[in-house]
């Protein structure tokens, strides 16, 4: 590991001494990637410089240990040696972490996808609950929100949307919200007050470039119709919405959300490719079984992921038994500790299957 560490620092300088180059500079293009190769290297580089530190300091505290003969002195030598090896063992677990590889889709927007389930109505009002959650959640990261299919019901739930995810890191921040999400409350209409439980299916996918995917023209089939909605929302007299379904796999898209037909189609587009996307890095990772048991759960829709449980005012994250009892902070969005949990608990699992 310290031999990669090594070789990591020697390029990082390099880097640095190539960033003054005033050749280099005025290549804006070259700059800007050289910019971001130092950067992402630089955790990395200054948890390493700090370990080489503390390590020498440790070598030069546990010499005095021979010469130092008052027991005074003794006792804060030792007191010291102590702390330094607990910061030299707390920087080598950090250095393991961040050496661990990045997940290549980390940086990208994202597509959220959310359908109700079981439950009917109760569960498309859940489902504009998460939706809304989403949202605030977003808007907390200054994320942009982009819609692109929302079907709302006539008593104002969700029975289906979608929608974008737009700025720095979106997919790292929602990758852990695929699969079902399951509610436990007692619904208004319910007059005995008896729980009733519902469900939601989350779909989160990393929005792809053109390079990702190759879609045949020939492979499509393209609908268009006007635009509509429960109350006579989106309503238009042109047939602005475009669906769009993929023949060789059967995925079907839809966009209504602009009133330009092109814009439409962008959307629905980039939708179908990551989609597409999703679906060939699924059947590439069922081949590396070993590989998703390192994992946190495996984001299939037809997992259950998540109860959120109104009278005990609890959400519980199943994938890592993890729950958190401020259930109405987290439906306005502060949904940070769990993420975090699930994060950790992932690195956790890559350290472990790297010892094994």
């Amino acid at each position: 590991m310290f031999e990669k560490l090594q070789s990591i620092k020697t390029k990082y300088d390099e880097l640095t001494i190539k960033l003054a180059d005033p050749q280099i500079i005025a290549n804006n293009n070259l700059w800007t990637k050289l910019v971001k190769e130092h950067s992402s290297m630089q955790p990395v580089v200054e948890a390493y410089e700090s370990w080489i530190q503390k390590t020498e300091q440790l070598d030069s505290t546990l010499e005095m240990v021979h010469t130092e003969s008052d027991v005074e002195m003794q006792q804060m030598i030792q007191a010291e040696i102590s702390q330094l090896k607990d910061q030299i063992e707390a920087l080598e677990h950090q250095i393991k972490v961040l050496l661990l590889p990045i997940d290549p889709n980390d940086a990208k927007n994202v597509i959220i996808e959310i359908r109700c389930g079981a439950g009917g109505e109760e569960a498309a009002l859940f489902a504009q609950e998460v939706r809304r959650m989403y949202y605030m959640y977003a808007e907390k990261n200054r994320l942009r929100i982009e819609e692109i299919y929302i079907y709302e019901t006539e008593l104002g739930g969700l029975k289906e949307a979608s929608f974008s995810v737009i700025g720095n890191n979106a997919y790292s921040k929602f990758k852990w919200e695929s699969g079902v999400h399951r509610v436990q409350r007692v619904p208004e209409t319910e007059s005995q007050g008896r729980i009733h439980t519902s469900t939601i299916t989350v779909a989160v996918l990393p929005e792809v470039e053109d390079i990702d995917v190759t879609i045949e023209d020939r492979d499509l089939k393209v609908d268009t119709y006007r635009s509509s909605g429960a109350g006579g929302q989106h309503i238009n007299k042109t047939e602005s919405a475009i669906r769009i379904t993929h023949i060789p796999t059967g995925i079907i898209v839809a966009c209504q959300e602009e009133r330009s037909q092109v814009k439409n189609r962008d959307k629905a587009m980039k939708m179908l490719k990551s989609k597409l996307y999703n679906l060939y890095q699924t059947q590439a990772d069922k081949e590396l079984s070993q590989k998703r048991k390192a994992q946190v759960g495996t984001g299939d829709r037809s997992e259950r992921i998540r109860t959120y449980n109104y009278p005990q005012g609890r959400v519980t994250d199943h994938r890592i038994g993890f729950t958190v009892y401020t259930l109405t902070e987290y439906l306005n969005g502060d949904i940070d500790e769990m993420i975090e949990a699930l994060t950790i608990a992932d690195q956790t699992a890559k350290l472990q299957s790297l010892d094994d």
